[in-house]
């Protein structure tokens, strides 16, 4: 399993800054939002000049961060021309998989362009009154019949908010599940907030247990959206439940 932190969760820092707090955790992985922070501006990611994407690679690479990102998210696919400026960025840097939400009259672009740069598209799903994706019904009838390229983005804290169960919504995404924003909410539905992982209702062990059953092979990406000026803290004890939890997963099958 790849743990990786979304860049979104230190939104307000510079890219930088949120690469060396990451590599502080003893993370390995990143994603990158659809916009980041270079010095106070914030800019669109696939927009960078070819000098800031260089000095970033640089950065993790320094870091010890695995370069490229694991994927890069929430993007505009919108229209052909806006996904193929999109998929042209994700190809000159190596990113394979482009997490967005595109209209559903944009479904047969995508999939011609997930083939043609065999480039991975996850439907991200955001909670329920903000997107046509908040459950995971409207993601399968999206790529039913669609290329394997084509799949979920599942984002544990908006099907919380949405008032869903989790494990069920992993349940009925097997075989699907590209990546995954992976939270836990202090609460069910639309007034909770993230909190470190294992503490809330987000049920975050059935779950880890529920993708390994499915064998997935997919990013496990801390967005952390509470405590914004400062997630390190919170984020850490994720870390830890992460790894204690896949400790335990791995002796229970050695019994």
């Amino acid at each position: 399993w790849q743990l990786s932190v979304h860049s979104y969760s230190y939104r307000k820092f510079s890219i930088f800054d949120a690469i060396d707090q990451t590599a502080a955790l003893g993370i390995k992985y990143m994603s990158v939002s659809g916009h980041v922070m270079i010095g106070s501006n914030n800019l669109s990611t696939i927009d960078l000049p070819d000098q800031d994407m260089e000095a970033i690679k640089a950065r993790m690479i320094a870091d010890g961060i695995h370069w490229p990102f694991v994927n890069i998210g929430v993007v505009d696919l919108s229209t052909e021309a806006k996904s193929r400026k999109v998929f042209e960025f994700a190809k000159k840097w190596n990113i394979p998989i482009l997490v967005a939400e595109p209209p559903l009259d944009a479904l047969d672009t995508v999939e011609k362009l997930c083939k043609e740069y065999n480039i991975q598209v996850a439907i991200h799903e955001h909670a329920q009154g903000h997107s046509i994706y908040w459950n995971p019904d409207t993601v399968l009838a999206a790529v039913k019949d669609r290329t394997p390229l084509m799949g979920a983005c599942g984002d544990v804290g908006h099907w919380i908010e949405s008032g869903l169960d989790p494990v069920e919504c992993v349940k009925k995404l097997q075989g699907r599940i590209i990546c995954l924003h992976f939270k836990d909410n202090n609460e069910s539905g639309p007034d909770g907030h993230n909190v470190p992982w294992g503490t809330g209702v987000g049920k975050t062990r059935q779950l880890m247990e529920e993708l390994k059953r499915q064998n997935f092979h997919g990013s496990f990406g801390i967005e952390y959206e509470y405590h914004e000026n400062n997630p390190t803290p919170d984020i850490a004890q994720c870390v830890k439940f992460f790894n204690q939890t896949c400790d335990e997963l791995v002796a229970e099958d050695a019994k």
